[in-house]
């Protein structure tokens, strides 16, 4: 039988021939071996660029990572036993290698077989010194570096580099910190983001099961929303449960769903970031708007009583804003603009037939109080500008009439322009053009109403934005995050594809933030637990973007990266993680790059990218990001949060109808005819141009001409 010693001095290798904090190298022994160990129990490839060795130390053994490998030219063998040198005085080669200290295995027991259970931990407690053996590790050593650690419940692949030992992840720490999956095209990217959910929710099935057996109930609290702009993953999780699809254009056969996202859900920031609006008129106008569009007590047919009590509480608004800003009498350069609203106010406060005698009285008196401030003010060479005292006394008067109609204080305070209330297009845009005439700025407010006009006429997006009028909060909220009052999850898949480029960036951002906005409202409620939910981001660099902050508007898209940049910051908070996967990571915001406490890396071959990678990743880990640029499909380093150490992973296969539809195109088989190459541009013109509604024959015959005119 071996003895401990004599098995330990079998796995020798080298020993310490140089030490640093950061660095440690080794003189390979002559006995080393050159390309297959066989004396770790199985045969294993060694040396190898970023395998592990082992250097024993007082805590146990120092693991380190092997980040080079070399030959240098002696005048003589440095090697023990070899004590006969100097009769031949010729160079002889040493082999070297540098390694990276990661961490401190400990043997926590022994086993009844003789072997035993060791755990791994990061940090170096005591660093080695010059001399000190350097040992290839056992199989049960190799898989304790890689498999250590707590909750690892979801095996996403083998490591081929540590005897293909199984890589499983803590799901708390994988997606309540943010994860990153950045690689170039057709490196896998799309597959591990597809495999991670999937593994993650099988496997809660599984332990669900071992420890319910009798239970029949076999659904999963889990939810997922994947923002998904190619439309790649509409089949990637056939056979879960709680599936949900939504895109541009429901399919029933498909079981996909109409998307919806209505505009009473945008808030102002992305309604001004939609308009274009400008900060000095036509954004103060359209907040004004929103808000009164979103007072809870707009009707569709409104008494001349309701309807001028509304006025009413505009004026009284308009009147303590001006009143605050002083500009009454301090509105140099435009002295003329408080005196021209008033006008204004004085054609539209019209008495009915229908008012009480009381209203008629107090808005007769409010009528004769402008008279006087507008007759005083309309003779030759007149001072627009006014008293202190007489704004007062005109505040007060609109008061009086604003309460005679029904009206409140606290009816008259600004509501917020960004709850979630209902409204329609038209009252939208009746509400901006009153609110126009009312604070001076019609002239202003052109460009801003074609655009809205332009969006609720705009075909394409009537079904997103207005074509569920009876849509409720709650009950979006129960279709697109989970059902409500079960502990059934589920994955929202978002398809926007066909979504117009002029609102795709409104539309992600309008479904983040209400997803950020409903957890932390749920977090409120119910005494602090949250209701953990993931968004996963496709293709990153498009939606969550660099921007520059130097203008006068935000754009859409770099409205939308500021709602990712605060889902980074607080989500965690509030139960909601983020799976962002980008093939251009130098141009994603550094902000939510920062938050991602994990990162799968496939291959990344810009020079850009990787520099980026580098600077990200706070690990000593430059052999190891080394290889990023040779990766083969399938293969992705795994670092950070989730994971013990860096590590290598082959990623679990995954099969191909569970794989989202990202292949490349199949140009050989198409050109030989070995696939479907046959096109029809009628079917095409008639999706494209939306000819539905029109009589079919006829449209047919139109596409056809013109077809033919194309050919001719």
């Amino acid at each position: 039988m071996i003895t401990p010693l004599a098995y330990a001095d079998s796995l020798r290798i080298g020993s310490v021939d140089f030490v640093s904090p950061d660095e440690i190298k080794v003189l390979l022994d002559i006995e080393a071996p050159s390309d297959i160990a066989l004396n770790a129990g199985i045969p294993r490839p060694f040396p190898r660029i970023n395998s592990y060795v082992l250097i024993p130390c007082e805590s146990g053994f120092l693991v380190s990572q092997i980040e080079w490998i070399t030959i240098e030219r002696s005048q003589y063998p440095k090697r023990k036993g070899m004590q006969d040198f100097g009769v031949i005085d010729l160079p002889y080669p040493l082999r070297k290698m540098s390694l990276n200290p990661l961490g401190i295995l400990k043997e926590k027991r022994k086993l009844s077989n003789g072997s035993s259970v060791y755990s791994f931990s990061r940090g170096v407690e005591i660093y080695p010194t010059v001399g000190d053996p350097v040992l290839l590790p056992s199989q049960d050593q190799l898989k304790a570096i890689v498999e250590s650690g707590e909750n690892r419940r979801v095996n996403i692949g083998i490591s081929p580099l540590a005897g293909n030992a199984v890589v499983s992840i803590d799901p708390d720490r994988l997606f309540g910190r943010h994860l990153a999956i950045l690689g170039n095209t057709g490196s896998g990217k799309s597959c591990t983001v597809a495999g991670v959910i999937r593994w993650s929710i099988e496997a809660a099935g599984q332990y669900k099961k071992e420890c319910s057996p009798d239970r029949p109930d076999n659904s999963i609290n889990s939810r997922f929303i994947i923002l998904d702009p190619n439309g790649e993953y509409s089949k990637a999780f056939s056979g879960l449960q709680n599936v949900r699809l939504f895109a541009v254009e429901p399919d029933e056969e498909n079981n996909v769903k109409q998307l919806h996202v209505p505009i009473w859900f945008w808030n102002s920031a992305e309604w001004c970031a939609f308009t274009q609006a400008s900060t000095k008129a036509q954004r103060p106008t359209l907040i004004q708007a929103l808000r009164s569009v979103r007072d809870g007590k707009l009707e569709i047919t409104l008494t001349p009583s309701h309807d001028m009590r509304r006025f009413l509480r505009t004026i009284v608004t308009v009147i303590t804003i001006e009143y605050n800003a002083g500009t009454p009498w301090g509105g140099f350069p435009k002295p003329k603009s408080f005196f021209e609203k008033i006008q204004k106010w004085q054609s539209d406060l019209v008495l009915d037939d229908s008012y009480s005698d009381n209203e008629k009285e107090k808005l007769e008196n409010l009528r004769t109080k402008i008279d006087i401030l507008v007759q005083a003010r309309s003779v030759q060479y007149a001072h627009h500008d006014f008293r202190k005292s007489e704004v007062e006394d005109l505040l007060r008067c609109a008061k009086i009439a604003h309460a005679a109609f029904g009206g409140t204080d606290s009816d008259s305070l600004p509501i917020d322009a960004d709850i979630p209330r209902p409204f329609d297009g038209n009252q939208l845009l009746r509400s901006i053009e009153a609110n126009s005439e009312i604070m001076g700025t019609a002239e202003h407010v052109e460009t801003m109403l074609m655009r809205i006009r332009t969006l609720l006429s705009d075909t394409r997006l009537k079904m997103i934005t207005t074509g569920c009028p009876e849509m409720t909060l709650a009950g979006w909220l129960n279709e697109y995050i989970c059902p409500s009052s079960t502990s059934e999850g589920a994955i929202t898949i978002i398809d926007l594809s066909l979504v117009p480029a002029e609102v795709v960036h409104i539309i992600a951002a309008v479904i983040a933030r209400t997803t950020l906005e409903a957890l932390q409202r749920f977090r409120k409620i119910n005494n602090g637990n949250t209701l953990p939910t993931t968004i996963v981001m496709e293709e990153a660099h498009t939606f969550i973007k660099k921007y520059q902050t130097d203008g006068e508007g935000t754009s859409a898209s770099a409205m939308c990266t500021q709602v990712f940049e605060k889902i980074a910051r607080e989500g965690r908070k509030f139960g909601l993680g983020l799976v962002l996967s980008s093939q251009r990571p130098s141009e994603l915001s550094a902000t939510v790059l920062s938050q991602c406490n994990t990162f799968l890396l496939h291959r990344i071959s810009n020079d850009r990218d990787q520099e980026l990678v580098h600077k990200l990743v706070p690990d000593n880990l430059r052999g190891l990001l080394r290889e990023l640029p040779s990766l083969p499909s399938r293969n992705a380093i795994l670092m950070g949060w989730a994971s013990e150490l860096p590590v290598l992973v082959q990623m679990n296969y995954l099969k191909e109808e569970h794989r989202p539809k990202s292949n490349d195109p199949d140009f050989w088989d198409v050109w030989t005819c070995k696939s479907e190459g046959q096109v029809n541009w009628i079917e095409i013109s008639k999706d494209w141009q939306q000819y539905g509604q029109l009589d079919e024959g006829h449209e047919e015959n139109q596409i056809a001409d013109e077809v033919d005119d194309l050919l001719l």
